[in-house]
């Protein structure tokens, strides 16, 4: 049976901001502890609002490793004002522009995970360039563009340790997602065309994929 996060992890998650489902949520915190077991440092590209990052956070520190977390915290594309997830409570005020750190801070206090947490704040792509450590987990949930979403496959799927999992979500074969999900299952199909990878399980958008060869 695979292994489910304590009852105060899971109500902070399910509390906090963000969009990821429960079911996935669930399979997330499962693939983050099998990867704790490696003894190295789960990683998030994407944090928005800290949802998904309790969950990492909490099987990081029942495995006494890192949960590191990279984004920028101005917001991805469908994220902007007039577009679907807009949330005007994350915008800055003073500058007119998004922010998310200040409540990403707050979920994670809330939760009793500050301790637990490194936030990389930048760019993912100029995150990875200046990253050369192994990781066993990387869970790719940035932006939704064929740019991003290969950026941030490229910068951070070379990082995978031998036996270490890559976490794709948002992956959406039909094409009708185009917007929401093409670019990710376009980053799934190439993870597995690559041989360096072969899935281990599929929930909902959520894909686990373990390294089992050599490059990306």
């Amino acid at each position: 049976m695979p292994a489910a996060p304590e009852p105060e992890i899971l109500a902070a998650f399910e509390a906090a901001k963000g969009f990821m489902p429960t079911g996935e949520g669930l399979a997330l915190y499962g693939a983050a502890v099998e990867a704790g077991r490696l003894g190295l440092p789960l990683l998030e590209v994407g944090t928005y609002c800290g949802r998904s990052t309790i969950l990492l956070a909490g099987a990081a520190r029942a495995a006494g490793v890192a949960a590191l977390t990279v984004d920028h915290h101005r917001g991805s594309e469908e994220q902007q004002p007039g577009w679907e997830y807009h949330d005007p409570a994350t915008v800055d005020p003073e500058l007119g522009l998004m922010d998310t750190l200040p409540t990403f801070r707050r979920t994670l206090r809330r939760a009793g995970l500050e301790d637990h947490v490194i936030a990389l704040v930048g760019r993912s792509p100029q995150v990875a360039r200046v990253w050369s450590s192994p990781l066993g987990l990387v869970f790719v949930d940035g932006g939704h563009t064929d740019e991003h979403a290969n950026a941030d496959y490229e910068g951070w799927a070379p990082r995978v340790a031998e036996g270490g999992l890559l976490v794709i979500h948002d992956v959406f074969p039909d094409p009708v997602d185009e917007f929401t999900g093409q670019a990710p299952y376009r980053v799934y199909l190439r993870a597995l065309a690559s041989g360096a990878f072969t899935e281990v399980s599929a929930t909902d958008s959520l894909r686990v994929l373990r390294r089992t060869g050599a490059g990306i």
